[in-house]
């Protein structure tokens, strides 16, 4: 049980509670160019630049997943097709859920008010939280921030938005890369880590762990 009440629970979007199909789409797209055995270290390096894009100066959604994809390119000597990172784009706003998220959501909702810290453009996101089936107090963006994460500018804008301090939130994510980390380095005491698999757990970092979002009401006694 987490004892303790929060006056949000706010939550990581992509990963946590929308299933991420960016590395599915990216297998398609370049099936042509990267050899089947080899695949998943091109999706690795990807995903590598990606994290490099977000962590220098703030630059839109869509312009991070080109300029990353351009650069594993030209890492692994191969084609890049400006149709690849439109592509990809595009698809962001098609994504649901994982299957466990929706009624723990609802569950959740009628307790406390719920709120989304994404790395996303507000273009985008709409669909994807409409998609969720429950009520969110406030979405930000890594575009209302100027800053995504795991910059802490992302965080602390959300902590002004909603005019509270680090320890009176409940930060919920899939990522400790993205999100737990720099939540802990924030000094944000209460956290949850859906372990979904993509990455190990790191008990250091002082949160809960549960392997579906259905089991994070029960952790709060709903």
């Amino acid at each position: 049980m987490i004892d303790f009440r929060p006056k949000y629970i706010t939550f990581d979007c992509y990963g946590t509670l929308t299933a991420f199909g960016m590395s599915a789409l990216t297998r398609e797209l370049f099936a042509d160019r990267v050899a089947a055995d080899r695949m998943e270290d091109f999706l690795d390096d990807f995903e590598a630049y990606r994290i490099d894009e977000v962590l220098g100066a703030y630059q839109l959604y869509p312009d991070v997943i080109k300029n990353a994809l351009k650069r594993a390119c030209n890492l692994w000597n191969i084609e890049y097709r400006d149709g690849d990172g439109t592509a990809i784009v595009a698809a962001v706003p098609s994504w649901g859920p994982h299957p466990d998220v929706p009624d723990a959501l609802r569950t959740l909702a009628e307790s406390y008010p719920l709120v989304i810290l994404s790395n996303a453009a507000n273009d985008q996101i709409g669909d994807n939280v409409e998609k969720l089936g429950a009520p969110f107090h406030a979405v930000y963006t890594a575009e209302h921030a100027r800053a995504y994460k795991p910059r802490l500018q992302a965080f602390e804008y959300m902590l002004e938005q909603l005019e509270c301090g680090p320890g009176e939130i409940l930060h919920v994510s899939s990522s400790l890369r993205y999100d737990l980390i720099p939540a802990h380095d924030l000094r944000i005491p209460n956290k949850v880590y859906v372990n979904r698999g993509y990455e190990p757990s790191v008990p250091y970092y002082g949160y809960h762990e549960v392997s579906v979002l259905s089991e994070l009401p029960a952790l709060l006694g709903l």
